[in-house]
């Protein structure tokens, strides 16, 4: 593993993120680290009072784009023209505070005790501090926001006030702010670190229309390009009698007014917001809308929407929470991970997904990658179907999109896009849109997944196979038969690892094309036996032609699969065993991050990789690789990774936990799990890794607990490391909730819910029941050797 330095200055806690004071430097890590979300949108942790140091000022309502031209010096057929980005918004949170003329500015005042908290058990920020005047008045500060999940259209603010040493007024601006600057409008420079103070941005918002009525505002926004139009609205509930005055600007709605404080004696109000957003042209008809959801939360209050909070969290904890006993710095990262991907998305909107960064920042554009199918599927499946059945119900949404592409590269079928917003290529940088076809396959692997862990063959006889025909039908027409063997080729791709381009063969992509066609073929079949008039149907709707199932079947067969025959290493493509080596453990860090530091160019002449390729076959269809094959790629694949991707640290522990390596296997899953809480990549500020954040639970599940999804029965070869005392976890299975339980001697699996059901545990068949199962736990190594006999 390369050299990766933490840069940890947040408190420890299992449940909690602690900040204890403020370095103005890491202002936008923190944005970062304190970011809130509910599915429906997300806030960075920036300060409400404004700041006029470095920050992003970000809010981010998911899946609500803008557009712009993709510009190009010189354009030829299929490539993008036009780009979809998750666009900054509203300021909901927006305050002004103003005491004996000093403007409250964390950059400018003096202030002493600064704490930010992220509370995970609950979904709550809370930052204080004691801020002194000029004129040497203290008062205390305390902010407090969160985002509701139960009702998503709702977020809470409150504000609060203790005055330590006088009693005297202080002046509040509460109000919605469309104003906000996007800041990377212009693109974003691999080569620098983002800043406001470098980069101007651009606001692509005009308000047509504000109203006030008493203590409430409302206002509706429009994206300039897109169209897409958002409500907002906003409430104040004081603790003492306030007389708010409405003020009006171009893009800015306020209400002003003054508490009065007494010494020692806390004053707050609260501020209860209400969003709606649509890409619709009609104003009238949004304002409606928002303004019946606004009628909805009127009685609302502050303190109930925290209690539905709590509860809200407390009800999803106990099935996503995994907790560790002897670890307390992993726990808390792997609670980070399990709550940002919750919080990002828990299924409520089927016209939703995961974004790459969440809704965290701009980088990576707020939009969805491959990583959702083949990364987050496990997390979302095995504690909350319905989400999962609606990510893939969000992909067949986009179909009509996806066969739009292929025609426009020539192909014909599904040509799922690489970056999306709405279902159309977003990938300007053309290599990785055009050259990286495997998106496609891991939509039907997410599909094979799916339905065969939650059984759910409706979904599989109607959306499912319509897609898995047309994705089919996409690497039919990329690929070609080889002239000098007759091998089906994938000729001219991209790779995960991305780092190599226009290469042919590359064997991730063409294994798990092949295993598409396999799948395809395996549901046709069914289907023609069982639901001969759903077969019907859908061979007609795609115009499936009469010789297409057969040549499915010979590609498949012929596919060439790039290997060391002898010794059973893939080659990650053809030619790859012949490019230059890098030592990459021992690369100067000035060169590091390479993508700042190289020339671009440069990259794709060498054998150095970004992030797991060909290793993630061992995962996805682990039984398909003995495990001496898995130690030889492993070995030869890891020592010229880079780890320069969020996806890359977790597979690889999985990997080297499966293969006895206790040492990386641990060393991997700290990297995965405080990947951005201790700011490893160095690159926190830009957003989070929330996709990749599913890699902590596949560490977890697959990993320590040794799962694996390519068997009829639930596969499991247990192991944890030496300084932990126990770990424990759920899974929803088949209707079923299975918990397993694992220490330094036991595996214990229990139903805690649900039908009984039998599965194998290092290899062996065992019948678990609603009463504790006890299995001996074999130790790493030992259980390798062991499962490698049994296969």
């Amino acid at each position: 593993m390369a050299t990766k330095v933490a840069d940890r200055y947040l408190k420890v806690d299992p449940w909690k993120v602690i900040e204890e004071g403020f370095e103005h430097p890491r202002s936008r890590v923190s944005e970062s680290m304190f970011c809130l979300a509910n599915e429906y949108m997300g806030v960075r942790g920036y300060f409400d009072e404004g700041y006029s140091g470095d920050r992003l000022l970000g809010s981010y309502f998911n899946n609500l784009y803008e557009t712009k031209t993709a510009a190009h010096p010189q354009h030829f057929k299929g490539i993008v023209t036009r780009e979809c980005f998750g666009v900054n918004s509203v300021d909901n949170f927006y305050t002004r505070i103003t005491l004996d003329g000093e403007v409250l500015d964390l950059a400018k005042v003096k202030f002493s005790a600064f704490l930010r908290t992220l509370n995970m058990s609950e979904g709550t920020m809370e930052r204080s501090f004691v801020w002194t005047t000029k004129n040497g008045k203290k008062v205390k500060c305390i902010f407090e926001r969160f985002l509701s999940m139960s009702v998503p259209y709702m977020v809470c603010q409150r504000v609060s006030f203790t005055a330590l040493n006088f009693t005297g007024a202080i002046q509040i601006k509460s109000g919605l702010d469309f104003s906000i600057i996007h800041e990377i409008a212009s693109g974003w420079s691999q080569t620098k670190v983002a800043s406001s103070t470098e980069n101007a941005g651009k606001n692509f918002w005009t308000v047509p229309k504000m109203e006030h009525a008493g203590d409430s505002v409302s206002v509706i926004g429009k994206t300039i390009n897109s169209g897409h139009l958002l409500y907002s609205s906003f409430r104040i509930d004081s603790s003492t009698p306030i007389a708010p005055k409405f003020v009006r600007q171009e893009k800015i709605a306020t209400l002003d007014f003054s508490i009065r404080l007494v010494k020692d004696v806390e004053a707050s109000f609260d501020k209860i917001i209400t969003n709606f957003w649509e890409k619709s042209d009609q104003i009238e008809k949004v304002w409606s809308k928002g303004a019946a959801i606004t009628k909805k939360n009127v009685k609302a209050t502050f303190k109930s929407a925290h209690a539905q909070q709590k509860a809200y969290w407390v009800k999803a904890w106990d099935m996503i929470d995994m907790p560790i006993e002897g670890d307390p710095e992993n726990q808390q990262g792997l609670r980070f991970s399990l709550f940002n991907l919750y919080q990002t998305y828990h299924g409520f909107d089927a016209g939703l997904n995961v974004p790459c960064k969440g809704l965290t920042a701009e980088v990576y554009y707020g939009a969805i990658f491959w990583d959702t199918e083949t990364y987050c599927m496990p997390f979302y499946m095995l504690n909350n179907p319905k989400a999962a059945r609606n990510l893939i119900l969000y992909r067949h949404k986009y179909l009509p999109q996806a066969v739009a592409r292929a025609k426009e590269l020539d192909c014909e079928g599904a040509r799922y896009p690489m970056i999306t917003l709405d279902g159309t290529e977003s990938c300007a940088t053309w290599q990785h849109g055009d050259f990286e076809i495997h998106v496609s396959v891991a939509i039907s692997y997410a599909i094979w997944m799916y339905t065969r862990t939650c059984q759910d063959t409706e979904l599989l006889y109607k959306e499912g196979i319509e897609m898995l025909l047309q994705i089919s039908r996409f690497y039919a027409s990329w690929g070609e038969y080889s002239p000098k063997n007759g091998d089906f080729c994938l000729y001219g791709v991209m790779g995960p690892d991305e780092y190599h381009m226009n290469v042919n063969n590359n064997v991730y992509t063409n294994v798990m094309a092949k295993k598409s066609f396999e799948f395809t073929l395996e549901v046709a079949v069914a289907m023609q036996k069982k639901a001969p008039d759903l077969w019907k149907k859908v061979a007609k709707k795609v115009a499936l032609r009469d010789d297409e199932l057969a040549n499915w079947k010979k590609m498949a067969k012929k596919m060439r699969i790039p290997m060391d025959v002898k010794t059973g290493l893939l080659e990650q493509h053809d030619g790859y065993f012949d490019l230059p080596e890098v030592d990459v453990k021992n690369l100067p860090e000035d060169q590091i991050p390479i993508y700042k530091n190289w020339s671009y160019v440069r990259i794709f002449r060498y054998n150095m990789v970004k992030q797991p390729d060909s290793l993630l076959l061992h995962l996805f269809y682990s039984k398909d690789y003995p495990i001496e094959q898995k130690k030889i790629n492993y070995d030869y694949y890891e020592a010229r990774t880079i780890h320069e991707s969020s996806l890359s640290p977790g597979i690889h522990s999985i990997l080297a936990a499966e293969l006895g390596m206790k040492k990386e296997a641990d060393e991997f899953f700290q990297y995965m799990t405080r990947l951005d809480l201790d700011n490893y990549n160095k690159n926190t500020d830009q957003g989070l890794h929330v996709t990749s954040m599913s890699g902590a639970y596949l560490n977890i599940l697959y990993g320590y607990g040794g799962f694996r999804s390519d068997y009829d029965k639930l596969f499991f070869a247990p192991s944890i490391p030496a300084h932990w005392k126990s770990l424990s976890f759920k899974m929803m299975y088949r209707g079923s909730v299975l918990k397993i339980t694992i220490d330094q001697k036991n595996v214990t699996f229990e139903v805690v819910s649900g039908k009984l059901f039998d599965i194998l545990v290092y290899g062996e068949k065992v019948v678990v029941s609603d009463k504790p199962t006890v299995i001996k736990l074999i130790p790493l190594g030992v259980k390798t050797a062991k499962i490698a006999k049994k296969k």
